[in-house]
């Protein structure tokens, strides 16, 4: 997505913000870990004249602030839900993907008003499976690109948390523009893990997930990261009115590399 703006102050944050499309609709999206707004640009491409877009650049990622809060969990999503609030205008249909989608289901459950759709791309909310034998795996993936970090080694850490979450686009296989942008950031994927594995914002506490009234739409891809199937049945027993689509033949990144069919879906289930 392009911006006139490229970086505003959100709620005292700087924050990039891309705004794209003619629609009356309004949608805001957020995009996945490592990535920026411009992830959207090809599904947004295929919208244009059905919603009013908005897109950011999470905190730390493409051309927002940087993260100082080291591993605060809590901290980092409270940051980027309130910035996401205060970017929807009035009501919007919200669109998250990955780290994002946990974001969109956050403001679902604490800005009911603000929210009238809810498109959930692959959350990675691991927590909700922790005594399925793929959170181990999550786990001791994470465990290593620590272990990387530590040792000194962004590229093997940013190589081996890739080529987890996104074997079919392999971290060798990247422009060196964008393999540089991964191990420049590669320690969100530890802040972040506080929320995916260990639930920091309480997002799966009994009863929250249920006072969910919005539409849901969970989009899965074809051949999802280990677990993230789990998560969806996951979700879906808590939410039994969500409905479930698959992108047959998409990874993970499937706004990347499925923007057609992605966009196409999110246009049945808005109904635009």
């Amino acid at each position: 997505m392009e911006s006139g703006v490229p970086v505003e102050r959100i709620t005292g944050f700087p924050t990039h913000v891309a705004r794209m499309g003619a629609g009356v609709r309004r949608a805001l999206f957020i995009h996945c870990t490592l990535a920026h707004s411009g992830a959207w640009n090809g599904v947004a491409a295929v919208l244009l004249d059905k919603l009013a877009m908005t897109a950011f650049d999470r905190p730390g990622h493409g051309r927002s602030g940087p993260w100082t809060g080291g591993e605060d969990a809590r901290g980092l999503h409270d940051l980027t839900t309130r910035i996401a609030g205060q970017l929807i205008d009035r009501r919007a249909d919200v669109i998250g993907h990955s780290f994002g989608a946990t974001v969109a289901l956050r403001l679902a459950m604490e800005r009911p008003e603000q929210v009238r759709r809810l498109v959930l791309i692959e959350p990675v909310m691991f927590a909700a499976i922790k005594t399925h034998p793929a959170f181990a795996e999550v786990e001791d993936m994470l465990g290593r690109v620590r272990a990387a970090i530590d040792a000194g080694d962004a590229t093997l850490a940013a190589r081996t948390f890739n080529d987890a979450v996104n074997p079919e686009l392999p971290f060798d296989g990247l422009d060196a523009t964008r393999q540089a942008s991964m191990v420049k950031r590669v320690d969100l994927v530890l802040a972040e893990s506080g929320v995916t594995l260990y639930d920091a914002p309480g997002l799966l506490a009994p009863g929250r997930i249920e006072k969910i009234k919005q539409p849901v739409l969970l989009l899965e891809s074809g051949s999802p990261p280990r677990g993230v199937r789990d998560v969806h049945e996951a979700i879906c027993a808590r939410l039994p009115h969500a409905q479930r689509v698959v992108i047959v033949g998409a990874g993970h990144m499937s706004p990347l590399t499925h923007p057609v069919n992605v966009a196409g879906e999110i246009a049945t289930f808005l109904k635009i």
